[in-house]
């Protein structure tokens, strides 16, 4: 009992820790507490819900949302590795705990905070949706728990087991890689269902059936069982967690006496220069060739990047059905405006990813016009990686769609996106810049605490390129295909416009910037 409340009181500290004295980090965890608290008071509803259904369809449904969870917390602490100190093994091998207590430790600090109450809420939303009866509802309350319990030792297990590989870099471009494949991998029902290549629901309960003796689905049917059948279901999925539990120990003894080997000496490659070609020395060139290294070498510009294009491409696929005559002619021009916009949004908080070395820019930053400079050198450094990928989205999606005309017009309309996309991200990324996590692993998006200030940016960057795209999304829709030709030139202009404000901000609150992006993580 001792360790649990230890662990309890250390995972609060930590969480009080990275709210002291700043009203940004504070301003975030509240809008964190209250998404949560929505999220959890919605999904309890919409499980509670499934009441309503058959038996069968609500039992099945009941497994695959036990499922998800189960998966989910197994994945999503993987992306967060290196921005929770408790994930880490290594980061607790000092402590004066034998490998046991360590684990009951590790476990408290997993269920303390707001998402782990919000899941167990969402969970217990099972209880009305299948339990029948007091019965049922005796049976059902271990049943959640146990489920609960599944998801948090499944985690454990498979982020100790993994933990030497995430510090190296490769491990942490394989997770990275894992991770989109997981996410085309979950968009394939979707994809079978609306090619008509299955029946909604018998893909529902075949899928349910495979999931029938995992720990989600012993949970779910132990649920809906009830009487002796739950009761021995119960069992099983103790036992199963049991099993978890005993693997993560042995998983954590191994963890704590194996050596780091995130420390081994890396080689280094000279640039190839070929910026110097195209653009005469100077800060731009130097801009766009650092640029440009970020986007091929730090694993989180590759998956951003790599991200918005597969899921524009998945987005593409799905509504491309040749069966329902392929999509609407204007289809190719949506979806090469959506992956533009996917990817101008990685720029809304341009400076976050210099970190504190932004101070060398700082120094050399002697009037406006500098600052300008710099801002053109990284969206032209973006524009020689996106404007391609944009041109294959649209080509792709043309074909697809079976509207081969509209590819020139889906080219011109994305570009005109990504230069709207860039001029309001230059305004952002000086008004609410926040810092950005070292290179820990793909998908570090803030440091901790600053989650809210994230939602904040990527929000006012999608309501000023809203605006903006309101003239071209009027002509769209009044039929006037020729706005596409003109789209190119508003997006420049905009990313002028956007780009000078943002110098203009920017030069005069560096310090504040340059703090902001700099906060110890």
């Amino acid at each position: 009992m001792s360790t649990v409340l230890l662990f309890a009181r250390l995972k609060v500290r930590l969480l009080a820790g990275n709210l002291r004295g700043d009203a940004q980090r504070k301003l975030g965890f509240v809008l964190t507490l209250v998404i949560a608290a929505g999220l959890a008071a919605l999904g309890f509803l919409l499980m509670s819900l499934l009441r309503l259904a058959p038996g069968d369809i609500a039992a099945s449904l009941v497994t695959l949302a036990f499922a998800s969870f189960f998966f989910g917390w197994m994945i999503v602490p993987l992306l967060a590795f290196g921005l929770d100190d408790t994930l880490d093994p290594a980061k607790l091998s000092l402590f004066p705990l034998r490998t046991g207590r360590l684990a009951v430790g590790m476990f408290t600090a997993s269920v303390t905070g707001v998402w782990p109450l919000a899941t167990l809420v969402v969970t217990g939303g099972a209880l009305v949706a299948v339990a029948s009866g007091p019965g049922g509802v005796l049976i059902g309350v271990p049943a959640v728990l146990l489920q609960f319990a599944s998801c948090v030792v499944a985690s454990r297990l498979v982020t100790t087991s993994l933990s030497g590989a995430l510090r190296t870099r490769r491990g942490r471009d394989l997770l990275a890689v894992s991770a989109l494949a997981l996410v085309l991998l979950a968009q394939l029902p979707n994809l079978l269902m609306n090619r008509g290549f299955s029946d909604p629901t018998a893909l529902l309960h075949q899928m349910a059936a495979v999931l029938r003796w995992t720990p989600p689905g012993l949970a779910a049917h132990a649920l809906a069982d009830g009487g002796l059948t739950g009761l021995a279901e119960l069992a099983l999925l103790a036992l199963l967690v049991v099993v978890l539990g005993w693997l993560w120990v042995k998983a954590l003894s191994r963890a704590l006496v194996t050596p780091d080997s995130s420390t081994q000496a890396a080689s280094v490659r000279r640039g190839s220069g070929l910026v110097g070609r195209f653009l005469p020395d100077g800060p731009l060139a130097a801009v766009v060739t650092k640029e440009l290294a970020y986007i091929r070498r730090d694993p989180r510009f590759r998956v951003g990047w790599a991200s918005a294009i597969v899921v524009t491409l998945i987005l593409s696929f799905t509504v491309s059905d040749p069966g329902r005559g392929g999509g609407g002619q204007w289809t190719p021009i949506v979806i090469s405006c959506v992956g533009a916009l996917m990817i101008a949004l990685q720029s809304g908080n341009a400076f976050g990813i210099d970190g504190r070395s932004l101070w060398m820019n700082a120094v050399a930053f002697g009037s406006e016009r500098d600052l300008s400079t710099d801002l053109a050198g990284r969206h032209l450094a973006g524009t020689l990686v996106a404007a391609p990928l944009i041109t294959v989205l649209a080509v792709t999606t043309g074909l697809l769609t079976g509207h081969p005309t509209m590819i020139l017009p889906a080219m011109t309309a994305g570009w005109g996106v990504l230069g709207i996309g860039f001029g309001v991200g230059s305004v952002t990324s000086v008004i609410l810049p926040y810092t950005v996590p070292d290179r820990m692993n793909a998908f570090t998006g803030a440091a901790p605490g600053q989650g809210g200030l994230a939602f904040l940016s990527a929000l006012g960057a999608s309501a000023g390129m809203a605006l903006l795209l309101a003239p071209l999304v009027a002509g769209l829709l009044l039929g006037l295909v020729w706005v596409c030709a003109v789209a190119p030139f508003y997006g420049l202009l905009a990313e002028v416009l956007g780009r000078r404000l943002g110098a203009k901000l920017g030069f005069a609150r560096m310090p504040d910037l340059l703090a902001a992006v700099s906060k110890p993580t």
